[in-house]
């Protein structure tokens, strides 16, 4: 007779940890799929310094490896696998990972969403050393710094925006001459004495050797010139994809392909949770993951109770 879990956790970073954690510590033994780059977008975040707690800040991939033996500890079990599907149309819930089919009463989705990178020449090399695609989370080290914000859209003025409380210039890159963002968002962009343009530009690659960030190659996108834009980091803000194509129509998403809630951290699927940056395309911080990662679980463990 196959096993049938409680709880099967999809995903991992601050949401999927904190619910692993409080879904141990109500002795449901949650079953953790964190994928095969666990830890999420913090894995690529050198140094966090808005978490509560660590007044000091503390690198990315460290302090995800510290929720992870934290949640561990209180008995969530974790594999670093993916999962391919779920399949809902029967109770106990099907989860799919390669070859293997898991049961499960419950799950929690903490999948999050990745930005979406330009992939230019030596991007890798500056991904979270120098590039960041989170204003709200590194703009403080680049005090006094000249940066430039790639995109056209809302998020882009409001990334440059704010970087302008703290950098001495940011210049917005953009393909087009025309702005996509809202007149509202483009005008006070334009009205900001600390914001340059550059447009009718794409970036071509990024200059520096890894830990020492120079600058951008940006092509004139009508004249195909070339140009060196000499800077201190990049803020690349052109959208996030959140992680469903595995849903599969199993679950209600929205037209940008986040889930939707139904009821607290419910989904339209009764006892299928979501939590994080799968859900929440606003505030797309650690802290509001984590929180909603420990409101994902509580519910989960209520509605099995009840069930």
């Amino acid at each position: 007779m196959s096993i049938v879990e409680e709880v099967i956790i999809i995903g991992s970073g601050p949401a999927g940890y904190t619910a692993g954690l409080y879904a141990g510590r109500a002795m449901l033994k949650p079953k953790m799929f964190a994928g095969f780059a666990s830890g999420g977008q913090l894995m690529l975040t050198s140094d966090i310094e808005n978490f509560p707690g660590y007044p000091e800040g503390i690198g990315g991939p460290e302090m995800m490896m510290e929720l992870r033996k934290q949640a561990s500890r209180f008995g969530c079990e974790i594999i670093d696998k993916n999962v391919d599907s779920i399949n809902t149309s029967s109770h106990p819930f099907k989860v799919i990972v390669g070859k293997d089919s898991f049961l499960t009463k419950s799950i929690i989705i903490t999948t999050g969403a990745e930005a979406i990178w330009l992939n230019a020449e030596n991007e890798e090399k500056h991904k979270g050393q120098g590039i960041s695609t989170c204003a709200t989370c590194d703009g403080a080290f680049f005090r006094d710094k000249e940066v430039i914000v790639v995109g056209g859209g809302d998020s882009s003025m409001e990334e440059a925006t704010f970087l302008t409380r703290f950098c001495s210039k940011v210049t917005i890159v953009n393909r087009r001459e025309e702005l996509r963002a809202s007149q509202i968002m483009a005008d006070r962009a334009r009205d900001n004495s600390k914001i340059a343009w550059k447009l009718n530009k794409v970036v071509k690659g990024w200059v520096g050797e890894q830990g020492d960030f120079k600058g951008v190659i940006l092509i004139d996108t009508q004249t195909n010139d070339e140009e060196l834009l000499k800077c201190d980091g990049a803020f690349i803000a052109i959208g996030h994809k959140p992680m469903t194509n595995f849903l599969e129509n199993q679950i209600d998403l929205d037209d940008h392909g986040y889930i939707v809630h139904k009821k607290n951290t419910m989904t339209n699927v009764d006892g299928i949770f979501a939590a994080g940056d799968v859900v929440d395309a606003r505030y797309r911080q650690a802290i509001t993951a984590a929180g909603m990662g420990c409101m994902a679980a509580i519910d989960a463990e209520k509605w099995l109770e009840e069930n």
